[in-house]
């Protein structure tokens, strides 16, 4: 495939490519088309909004349509197409993390005289369940006493734990947990330095049951949950103090309710991955001083370790479900990799440099991170579609686009953050794309196989919308798109089905589970 850039893209703009019909003819092919989208963003939803559209044929390399195309805007999670993008190309699809066990110091018979050292790497899918190996493999090489500590060796990666522009007032919550080189996740989306807290009924006019899961000290709960009589509605609020590790529980589940679950952040991912090992080797008799942090001496000896999945699997919960910690993991990794170090900077610095080889000019864009949770990243939308475009031209292309989300397709690991939506049109089970969302920012960009056959890659990026997330003007978009039969094509728009509805969030009056960064665990 030949590569093709944004930058070409759109100096080809500048030339007119629509011929007009003649008065009082219906207009076909892409005439039809345009007269289509045109209509769609006519919405008023989108009066003083910002509305980029693309839309490109990879075969001809013809811009089907183009509105705003360089205008630079927010793309939130659609960020994730290009770090993904660039960790294929950098860190390679078979790249995986490996988490290890060490000891420095002599062995005494069960008495190891000196520290264990747990050394991580940035695994963002290591899960209770796997501390508890590491420690099965600690108690079966008999040892039983450490004389000294537990110590974490995150230096992997830098100290610091929160992106450039994450909101101060997302820090609780799980989609804005902190990174580090030693990670945690609750269950198997993978949301690394987060745990669930779960809320069960008690008796009647009683407490209401709180747990973590995974167990862990790292959290202290504040549990003001009663039990409501039985046929009631559950009211249950989980929130974490922004400046602790205290998380309260307020509000009524009924005695005949299932549990409720919600996710929080974590404010330290190191210590909750040592405090997890350390709970591990205790119930596995396996004593030491306490714990701290260190970098691990030369010659220690590994005595056990965890590789994660490979990359291109890993892609999965990623993309899929539009996983935060992910992105930011895998951008501090291509840093360590190839520049020795597991900072922001040096991550984006490789990004950069591996979109400029998939036809995005760096100096046309703004990353300050991978997930696009941060406000200060800008793109546009024909720099999507041209990463877009050129990544099927790479090895990898199958485990990236297999790992987009699906239209209409209702398992969470195959339709994601898309299950909802589209179905029953001729996007469903067609449409693959990354959907991206915050406050007044909405973006969806992928590929869709037209009715004549052709694949076109499309990127929507709305900005400054006042309205809940206008989704479904994302949606007619792609369902016409699923429509176009080429030089045939006639007008004609498909009514789309109405999109899932939330009731507002009370702090902002907005919908916020409407959106991928959500209050409460959508997706």
């Amino acid at each position: 495939m030949r590569r093709r850039s944004a930058f070409a893209v759109g100096l080809a703009l500048v030339i007119p490519l629509v011929v007009v019909p003649p008065t009082g003819a219906e207009p076909t092919g892409r005439d039809a088309l345009k007269a289509d989208l045109d209509q769609i963003l006519a919405d008023p939803r989108l009066d003083g909004a910002q509305a980029g559209v693309v839309v490109r044929d990879p075969a001809t390399d013809e811009v089907l349509y183009s509105r705003q195309p360089d205008y630079r805007a927010q793309p939130a999670s659609n960020v994730k197409l290009f770090t993904a993008a660039a960790a294929l190309e950098a860190l390679g699809p078979d790249h995986r993390f490996r988490t290890e066990v060490l000891a420095s110091g002599a062995r005494e018979g069960a008495t190891l005289r000196g520290d264990l050292h747990l050394r991580g790497s940035g695994d963002p899918t290591v899960l209770a369940a796997d501390y508890d190996r590491l420690a099965a493999r600690i108690a079966e090489s008999g040892i039983r006493e450490v004389t000294g500590r537990l110590l974490a060796d995150d230096t992997a990666f830098d100290d610091v734990p929160l992106g450039t522009g994450w909101a101060w007032d997302d820090e609780p919550y799980y989609y804005s947990a902190p990174i580090s080189a030693l990670n945690a996740a609750p269950d198997t989306d993978y949301d690394a330095g987060s745990a669930i807290v779960r809320v069960a009924p008690g008796a009647p006019g009683q407490d209401a049951q709180v747990s973590l899961v995974p167990a862990t000290g790292v959290l202290q709960v504040d549990n003001r949950v009663t039990t409501a009589p039985a046929g009631e509605a559950p009211d249950v609020s989980v929130r974490r103090d922004h400046r602790s590790g205290r998380v309260t529980a307020t509000g009524s589940i009924p005695a005949d309710a299932g549990p409720v679950r919600e996710w929080v952040a974590v404010r330290d991912g190191t210590a909750y991955a040592t405090d997890l090992l350390a709970r591990a080797l205790a119930a596995r008799g396996v004593t030491a001083r306490g714990t701290g942090e260190a970098a691990t001496p030369p010659g220690a000896e590994v005595l056990a370790s965890h590789e994660s999945m490979p990359l291109r699997d890993l892609l999965v919960p990623f993309l899929k479900l539009s996983n935060n910690g992910h992105a930011e993991v895998l951008v501090k990794a291509m840093g360590r990799q190839r520049a020795g170090e597991g900072s922001w900077d040096a991550g984006i610095g490789v990004v950069t440099e591996e979109l400029a080889g998939l036809g995005v000019d760096p100096r046309a864009l703004r990353l300050v991170d991978g997930s696009g949770l941060s406000r200060m990243d800008s793109a546009m939308p024909e720099q999507l579609t041209a990463l877009l475009d050129n990544a099927a031209g790479r090895p990898w292309f199958p485990a990236f686009r297999e790992a987009l989300p699906i239209a209409g397709r209702a398992d969470r690991m195959v339709g994601g953050t898309l299950r909802n939506r589209m179905a029953g049109t001729p996007a469903e089970g067609n449409v693959r794309a990354k959907t991206g969302s915050m406050t007044g920012v909405t973006a969806l960009s992928g590929y869709v196989t037209a009715a004549d056959g052709r694949e076109l890659v499309f990127s929507v990026v709305l900005n400054d919308h006042l309205s809940a997330a206008p989704r479904d003007v994302e949606d007619a978009i792609a369902v016409r798109l699923a429509e176009y039969d080429g030089a045939d094509d006639q007008p004609g728009l498909s009514r789309v089905p109405k999109q899932r509805t939330w009731p507002d969030d009370p702090r902002t009056g907005v919908d916020e589970r409407d959106l991928e960064c959500s209050w409460v665990k959508a997706c």
